[in-house]
């Protein structure tokens, strides 16, 4: 009974971690989709010039395309920080 007991418990630990990490994974892919670092916190920054009335961006973050899987496939994407010199390889559909 405390065998199944332990197996039941390590399962449920095991499935739980697995989320866990699922969901970590995700949340990094979508701060850096957005524009922000997740290791330091570097956001987009926007300049106004009032002389030309012109709105600059300074993107932190780089994305760059390293394997097109085609019309059915999976894209390789690589993001780099500016900043901290992050990088990340994710794959994206």
């Amino acid at each position: 009974m405390q065998t199944l007991l332990f197996l039941l418990i390590t399962f449920l630990i095991v499935i739980f971690s697995v989320l866990l990490y699922f969901k970590n994974k995700h949340s990094r892919v979508d701060k850096l989709n957005s524009g922000e670092c997740p290791t330091c916190g570097a956001k987009t920054k926007t300049f106004y010039d009032e002389n030309s009335k012109t709105t600059f961006k300074s993107e932190v973050i780089s994305a760059r395309v390293l394997k097109n899987g085609g019309c059915s496939g999976v894209n390789d994407v690589e993001y780099r920080c500016k900043s901290c010199g992050l990088k990340e390889v994710y794959s994206q559909s």
